[in-house]
């Protein structure tokens, strides 16, 4: 395991330090946030975990490890204590990242109708899901008019497989007094391609929900490189 963070005070920061950090606070709250290379966004979020010292080399060295941004951010944490450097306050500040991007996420797919806001309802599935390391399956419940109210996981398996019981789907949906469903599950191989097992599972589901009066408007399927959709593929 990694040593703890360096100490707020326990070194006075560099003047060039100071200066760099200055500069990219600038660039962020004038706008030019977009414009910033992902170290250097990196670099401004573990501002927080290390008060004094240049963070560049272990935002550099995060995504070398990780290979991307986002894959930096949804890293286990446990992986992420094995690099020298990254200690808890670090941990936590990457992952206080992940939970505010995730909430925002669902609160943008929250403030319209879902099939109105499709697309906010992708970016939140692939926020939540993309990168989990293993299957797992949510769903995102509706009323009638196609509000979210609820989104669960509800089953977790494993690298390639996970479980799901209509019957189970079916009692929560009217616990939960939805009208409608969207099932979403993620591939961890990162191909968001529907196996024969998700056709068949989907199908029985649709059924299943159908026999009570709900309806099930898409199944998801989320990579991270991309998403398939049942409806889209004709398959539901």
């Amino acid at each position: 395991m990694s040593p703890p963070d360096t100490d707020p005070g326990a070194s006075t920061e560099a003047p060039h330090y100071v200066g760099h950090r200055a500069r990219l606070r600038d660039r962020l709250l004038t706008g030019d946030a977009d414009a910033l290379p992902d170290y250097e966004l990196l670099e401004l979020i573990l501002f927080g975990a290390n008060a004094r010292g240049d963070v560049k080399p272990l935002a550099k060295k995060l995504l070398a490890r990780f290979g991307s941004f986002s894959a930096v951010l949804t890293a286990d944490p446990a992986q992420l204590g094995t690099l020298e450097g990254v200690g808890p306050v670090a941990i936590a500040t990457l992952k206080t990242i992940q939970a505010a991007a995730r909430r925002l996420a669902r609160e943008q797919a929250r403030t319209a109708p879902v099939l109105a806001g499709w697309q906010a309802v992708l970016d939140y599935c692939r926020i939540a899901m993309a990168h989990e390391p293993i299957e797992q399956v949510r769903l995102l419940f509706l009323d009638r008019k196609n509000h979210l109210i609820g989104d669960e996981v509800v089953q977790r398996g494993t690298i390639d497989h996970t479980p799901l019981y209509p019957r189970d789907v079916v009692k929560r949906a009217l616990e939960v007094g939805a009208t409608a469903l969207i099932l979403v599950h993620n591939h961890p191989t990162g191909d968001p391609t529907p196996s024969k097992a998700d056709i068949d599972m989907t199908r029985t589901l649709a059924r299943a929900v159908e026999g009570v009066g709900i309806s099930l408007h898409d199944h998801l399927v989320i990579g991270r490189h991309g998403h398939s959709s049942f409806k889209a593929l004709g398959l539901l």
